[in-house]
């Protein structure tokens, strides 16, 4: 089948059975599947597994380097699961063309490395049908990969809460990828915003918000959330400067007097002392050890704990060791270690 309308492919499959062919869709799973070919099986397999059964879902392949259309065909029996590949154009603009070719009132993303457990969409979406003033549904989540240990995406976090929009912009209501959310209010703030190169799910969290109403969270884990080693959010320094896009955006469209004015010059006076720190470390590991250490010093009030402490006074005494050390670090970092991944999650880096 050749190319069309921006050079997009579309593949699906007639074999379906009459009950499936019977039901509108009432929500949309988007999958992009960009260089996961040997894992988007298992997504679709979760999703099949839905105790919920009125869903479409599309595949995107954004111009892949692997084989993502021979890994899905195998699922194209299943008419509520169509194919879609184009020309590469970054994540935002691939779920935005998924979405296009959809048609449910409610959408729901589902990464092409990540998976749904069973209940998810038989608990999200009723509420979402039920209750107007919700304007996204997220839950707990399974985080495994490449981490030294899974653990829950958000530990601790095992109740049911609600959020605001300052509940969303400073992380205190926990949102990840795998989140359900209306087709008007998507359409409403313009989808994805396809120059973001990271932290593009939090932006739209964010504007979604801008609506107004409240966020919900499932404190049950009905999502698998993958750590990969190569993965965009393993690297702290690029979702900072995302996550800094996404205040300044949100500053500039807010009204000058808006509550959440205050807490967005905080956020982005903070991000910016992380950034700071990220910046520092590169320094270190770069070569440049007494500049870099000077730097750290003076932003070491974003780290505590006694190993920082004990690591700083080693420094003092004997700088050569820091690089190797900083190195260690950065390396853990990009694997999404428990140091990591526990200042991620103060600065609001995790996924």
């Amino acid at each position: 089948m050749g190319y069309h309308a921006g050079m997009l492919k579309v593949a699906s499959s007639s074999q379906d059975s009459p009950a499936l062919r019977a039901k509108a869709p009432r929500v949309a799973v988007i999958v992009p599947a960009y260089g996961v070919a040997h894992l988007v099986g298992e997504a679709l397999a979760s999703l099949q597994a839905q105790h919920f059964e009125d869903w479409e879902c599309v595949v995107i392949d954004d111009g892949a380097p692997d084989d993502v259309a021979g890994a899905v065909a195998p699922f194209l029996t299943d008419r509520r699961i169509r194919f879609l590949a184009t020309e590469n154009q970054g994540v935002s603009a691939a779920r935005n063309t998924a979405i296009a070719a959809t048609s449910a009132p409610l959408i729901a993303l589902l990464d092409g490395d990540d998976r749904l457990r069973a209940e998810y969409l038989a608990t999200t979406v009723p509420l979402l049908e039920a209750d107007p003033s919700i304007r996204l549904v997220t839950s707990n989540a399974w985080l495994f990969g490449a981490v030294p240990r899974e653990r829950p995406c958000f530990a601790g976090r095992d109740s049911d809460s609600e959020g605001r929009l300052g509940d969303v912009l400073d992380r205190s209501f926990m949102v990840y990828i795998g989140t359900t959310f209306r087709r008007a209010d998507f359409d409403a703030v313009g989808g994805f915003d396809a120059t973001m190169a990271q932290a593009e799910d939090f932006d739209l969290w964010v504007r979604l918000m801008e609506l107004g109403g409240r966020a919900f969270y499932f404190g049950q884990m009905m999502g698998e959330y993958r750590v990969r080693a190569n993965s965009a959010s393993a690297h702290a320094d690029r979702m900072l400067l995302g996550n800094l896009k996404v205040y300044e955006k949100a500053r500039a469209a807010l009204p000058a007097d808006a509550p959440e004015q205050g807490l967005i010059d905080r956020l982005i006076a903070e991000t910016q002392r992380a950034l700071d720190f990220e910046h520092a470390i590169d320094r270190v590991v770069d070569g440049d050890i007494a500049g870099g250490l000077d730097e750290l010093r003076r932003v070491r009030a974003l780290v505590g704990g006694p190993i920082w402490a004990l690591s700083f006074a080693l420094w003092r005494f004997a700088p050569g060791l820091a690089r190797p050390m900083l190195s260690w670090r950065r390396r853990a970092h990009s694997r999404g270690g428990p140091q990591a991944l526990q200042h991620d999650d103060a600065l609001g880096v995790a996924a």
